[in-house]
């Protein structure tokens, strides 16, 4: 019996593993001068003068959100179809979150959802973007929408490091960009975040915030927290760059095959990319109304898969009740329920072996 493929495999190499015990030998390892190389490194990669780097992605996002000035009492237009770190982070800043619902294509925020939300309530301070597998957001509705409501564009690129529009890297389009190193990102640290700007104000507000509000060496005048960033992780944070691009021609040449060979399958849905954007396929997700059996199959056949993700946020636990939906989904998030209930994602890392492939794309294909 051959061994599961897994949907996802970080991998820390060699090279990353000497920097690693370079920071360990040294004695300095909490944050320091590895991590500025690294907040430099990836900010220019992403095409922004700044880079904060924090302990992960969630602590990014908060941070950045209350750098904006998001409080208590303000609203936050958002997707509900993501991880739930990003809506908790709006909650964190005691702000409400507005879910939109999503283009049943991209599985990213609509903006025409967005634009009929805003047109009602015109007090919404700020639109919070996922882009979502590794895909971006259609980037010029959004920043027309900016412009039009005055609001502030916040982008979470935690599935989407490299991926470009309009030829810009994400997390340098809005006005400000919140990455996620977790263990299975297209680049990790096994935990870690980093906020990318091009104003130097907001860089010196985060960078005060993520470090306790400290303006001396114990001196305070805001309240701050821990979120800053070791030197071990950032040492992999850099080895992990220089591969970056690779990996990501590697998931995208694995991702072309899949399309190729699944797009005539008339069950099943293939990822769309608008022309302008480029994927990065940190999922690389199917559609079918018989996912559940699908993927039982799959399993079945040692493929590994998934579901990301089965509930919306505006149906947890937590948010229920906070926007105009049903359990049918015929209504404000009705693109985001349904698509809950059939996205499948199978792998697409770039470690995944030639027959790896080809046992995913037979397995796919003799489905019925």
């Amino acid at each position: 019996m051959r061994n599961p493929i897994q949907v996802s495999k970080p991998v820390i190499a060699p090279d990353e593993r000497a920097r690693v015990d370079q920071v360990l030998q040294s004695g300095m390892i909490a944050s320091g001068k590895v991590v500025e190389e690294f907040e430099q490194k990836f900010s220019a990669y992403c095409g922004c003068k700044f880079g904060i780097a924090t302990s992960n992605g969630t602590t990014a996002l908060h941070a950045a959100l209350q750098t904006l000035g998001i409080g208590k009492g303000d609203k936050v237009l958002t997707t509900p179809f993501t991880f739930i770190a990003s809506t908790n982070s709006i909650a964190y800043c005691g702000a409400t979150p507005v879910f939109g619902d999503i283009d049943p294509k991209t599985y990213n925020l609509d903006p025409e959802s967005a634009r009929a939300i805003l047109a009602k309530q015109r007090d919404i301070k700020a639109i919070l973007l996922v882009h979502l597998y590794g895909l971006p957001c259609d980037m010029d509705a959004f920043l027309r929408l900016k412009k039009e409501f005055g609001v502030l564009l916040i982008e979470d690129c935690a599935q989407a490091h490299g991926a470009t529009y309009g030829g810009r890297k994400v997390g340098s389009i809005g006005d400000i960009g919140v990455f996620s190193f977790y263990a299975t990102k297209n680049l990790t640290t096994g935990e870690g975040g980093m906020i990318v700007t091009h104003d130097e104000s907001v860089s010196k507000c985060i960078r005060k915030l993520i470090n306790h509000g400290r303006t001396g060496q114990y001196e305070h005048d805001i309240l701050g927290y821990n979120y800053r960033m070791t030197n071990i992780a950032a040492a992999i944070g850099i080895g992990q760059l220089e591969k970056l691009d690779t990996n990501n021609r590697r998931r995208q040449e694995i991702a072309a095959r899949y399309t190729r060979e699944f797009s005539a399958l008339p069950w099943l849905k293939v990822p769309h990319v608008p022309a302008g954007s480029t994927h990065v396929y940190h999922q690389y997700t199917l559609r079918t109304p018989r996912r559940d059996t699908f993927r039982k199959y799959l399993g079945d056949n040692q493929i590994g898969s998934f579901i990301v993700y089965p509930l919306p946020n505006c149906q947890q636990p937590l948010y229920r009740g906070t926007c105009d939906c049903d359990p049918k989904g015929d209504r404000i998030c009705g693109n985001s329920i349904n698509a809950s209930a059939e996205v499948l994602s199978i792998p697409v890392h770039p470690y995944l072996t030639k027959d790896d492939i080809e046992h995913i794309v037979s397995t796919v294909k003799k489905f019925h």
